[in-house]
C-alpha cells in the first residue's frame, strides 16, 4: 500500500470552522478535539498493524500476549484478562481462539475453580512477544513524529481525560 500523499488543508479545522459558522461555536472545540483523537487513532493504529503484520498479529492479541508476559506466571484467567484490558469478554474469546490456533497460548482449567479458564502464554508466545515488540518499539512507540516533551504532555492531558471519564480510579496516576 502506496503512503498516503497529505491533504492540501486540515479537514478537522475546516469542519471546526463549519461548526462556528453554523453557530455551535461553543461545541466547535470539543468537536474538534474527538475528531482529532479519533483520527490520531486510526493514524496509529495503522502503524502499529503494520509493524505486528509480519508476526501474524492484530493490536488486540499482541495486548493479550504482553499482559500474559507481564505475568508472573505467564497465565491469567480470561475474566480478569477482559477486565484489564477494557475490553467485552467476547474480544477475549475471539483473540485467544486465534492465539490458540496459533500456538502461541493455550487455555487450562483453573486447579482451584473449575468455573473459571485460564489462558497460559507458550514459549513460542513469549519469543513472538518479545519480537513484536521491539518491532513496534522501533517503528511506532519510540518513532513518535513528536518532541520527547510533546509526548509526555498528550500522555497527561489524555490521562486527564480518561481519569475524568471515570477510566479508572488510581489518583497517582491521574495527576500525571
Amino acid at each position: 500500500m502506496e503512503p498516503r500523499r497529505p491533504l492540501p488543508l486540515d479537514p478537522i479545522a475546516t469542519a471546526r470552522d463549519h461548526w462556528t459558522t453554523n453557530g455551535w461555536t461553543d461545541a466547535a472545540p470539543g468537536m474538534a478535539a474527538v475528531t482529532s483523537v479519533m483520527r490520531a487513532h486510526q493514524l496509529m493504529l495503522a502503524k502499529v498493524e503494520k509493524a505486528l503484520r509480519p508476526f501474524g498479529l492484530t493490536f488486540a492479541r499482541y495486548e493479550v500476549l504482553m499482559l500474559l508476559s507481564f505475568t508472573r506466571r505467564g497465565e491469567i484467567p480470561m475474566a480478569r484478562a477482559s477486565s484489564r484490558l477494557q475490553v467485552h469478554p467476547t474480544s477475549i474469546t475471539n483473540a485467544v481462539d486465534r492465539l490458540e490456533q496459533a500456538g502461541l497460548v493455550r487455555r487450562e482449567p483453573h486447579p482451584d475453580d473449575r468455573r473459571t479458564t485460564l489462558i497460559r502464554i507458550t514459549d513460542d508466545g513469549r519469543r513472538i512477544a518479545r519480537s513484536a515488540t521491539d518491532a513496534v518499539n522501533e517503528q511506532v512507540f519510540a518513532a513518535l513524529p513528536l518532541a520527547a516533551s510533546d509526548t509526555e504532555q498528550l500522555v497527561a492531558v489524555l490521562t486527564r481525560f480518561r481519569a475524568a471519564a471515570g477510566d479508572f480510579t488510581d489518583s497517582e496516576h491521574a495527576e500525571h
